[in-house]
C-alpha cells in the first residue's frame, strides 16, 4: 500500500500557511477530510470507545470543520498488477483504507449493530499503530477513471457490501451533538455520498512543491 507518515506538528504548520494548488485528483498518502453531501458533517474519530457493540473507537460526523480529529490518510491496497505509490492518483474501483491520523486506527466495519440505528452496521476505528485487518477495506465507488477531488463518491465495505453513511441520528453525552456514522447494504441514498474538503494533498511528482494544502 502507499504510505505517508506526517506528524501532527507538520499538519498544524501547514494549516498556518493556506495555499491553493491545481491538483485535480485525490492521491495515495494524502491527508483528507471527507464531508457528507447530505448532512454536511465531516468524517471524524477520537479516542472515545463505544459503550455497546464492539467497544472499539467511535467514528462520528462532526460539524466543526476546524477539528484536527477529522483527518484521514488515504492508502490504496496493492494489486497483483499495479504497485500504488505515494502521490499516485487513486483509481475508481480501488480497494482503499482510511487511517485516522491522530489515533493510527483504520476506518472499519463489521456485523455489530450501529449504536443508534439498529438496522445499520456499526462503523468504528480499529487497529493498533497502523495495523488492522480485512474489515478495514473499502471499495471506492465513483464515476470515471480516477477519484476527482470535487467528485461525490461512495465507500462500499468489502466484506459486508454495506455503504458508509450518516444515519441522521445524533449522539448525547459524552459526544453530544455529533452524528452517527454507520453502514448499510440497502440501496444507498444521498446520505452515502462524500466529497473531499480540507486536506494535505500529495502531488505525483517529486520536488519542493509536492505538498498542496487546501482549505475551503
Amino acid at each position: 500500500m502507499c504510505t505517508l507518515w506526517l506528524s501532527l506538528v507538520f499538519v498544524a504548520l501547514v494549516n498556518l500557511v493556506p495555499s491553493h494548488g491545481s491538483l485535480d485528483h485525490v492521491t495515495c498518502g494524502s491527508l483528507v477530510k471527507l464531508v457528507n453531501s447530505d448532512y454536511r458533517v465531516r468524517l471524524h474519530s477520537h479516542d472515545v470507545k463505544y459503550g455497546s457493540g464492539s467497544g472499539q473507537q467511535s467514528v462520528t460526523g462532526m460539524q466543526d470543520q476546524e477539528d484536527g480529529n477529522s483527518y484521514w490518510r488515504v492508502d490504496v491496497q496493492n494489486s497483483s498488477t499495479q504497485q500504488y505509490k505515494r502521490g499516485a492518483p487513486v483509481p475508481c474501483g480501488s480497494i482503499i483504507k482510511l487511517l485516522h491520523v491522530n489515533t493510527a486506527r483504520f476506518l472499519h466495519s463489521h456485523l455489530f449493530a450501529a449504536p443508534l440505528t439498529n438496522d445499520h452496521q456499526e462503523v468504528s476505528a480499529f487497529g493498533e499503530q497502523g495495523v488492522g485487518d480485512r474489515g478495514d477495506n473499502w471499495q471506492l465507488v465513483c464515476d470515471g477513471d480516477l477519484w476527482a477531488r470535487d467528485e461525490e463518491v461512495r465507500l462500499k465495505h468489502v466484506d459486508t457490501k454495506a455503504y458508509l453513511l450518516v444515519s441522521g441520528q445524533v449522539y448525547g453525552r459524552p459526544i453530544k451533538g455529533q452524528y452517527e456514522i454507520a453502514a448499510s447494504p440497502k440501496t444507498p441514498g444521498r446520505n452515502s455520498f462524500w466529497t473531499t474538503a480540507e486536506g494535505v494533498f500529495i502531488k505525483p511528482d517529486d520536488g519542493p512543491n509536492r505538498l498542496i494544502h487546501d482549505e475551503f
